[in-house]
């Protein structure tokens, strides 16, 4: 499927459940801007480390009134598990069929081991508050991450 998604279009809308069972649009938060970032899997190496690093920098976030919201096809409850053991103080979204990273055009392709599948590319995009995609981090090493992510979003 062809992504939907690059610098200065407008990013795709979705609505989906979080982690708490309520639901969000990206609509919704016309006028902020978001900082989303998909990665694959709770409670995994890579992902941990990406989200506490979020975590741990999310003060900076606040204060650039940038809203953090992480997506992978993870259910609620695996989310609810994952920020309460982390305290991870941002929302998490469940992409349950993978329709929104497909839509975004990272759902692709992987090897591991020698084994093909298909997961989500870790990617983070920085969304303006007209909606449009201002900035999209491809390939993204989780160490020091967000403080790359953080130091741009001091440039927009």
């Amino acid at each position: 499927m062809k992504s939907e998604a690059s610098v200065g279009r407008k990013a795709p809308d979705f609505d989906l459940e979080t982690d708490t069972g309520e639901r969000l649009s990206l609509k919704s938060l016309r006028g902020q801007t978001v900082v989303l970032y998909f990665y694959p899997k709770d409670d995994t190496t890579g992902c941990t480390t990406e989200a506490c690093e979020f975590r741990d920098l999310f003060p900076r976030f606040k204060k650039s009134h940038a809203i953090v919201l992480g997506i992978s096809p993870d259910s609620a409850r695996k989310h609810t598990n994952f920020k309460k053991k982390y305290d991870l103080p941002f929302t998490l979204l469940v992409d349950k069929d993978h329709e929104v990273a497909e839509r975004y055009g990272l759902w692709v392709e992987k090897l591991f081991w020698g084994r093909k599948y298909f997961g989500v590319a870790r990617t983070t995009l920085i969304i303006g508050g007209d909606g449009k995609i201002k900035k999209i981090f491809e390939t993204v090493n989780p160490e020091g991450h967000a403080a790359e992510v953080e130091a741009v979003l001091k440039t927009l």
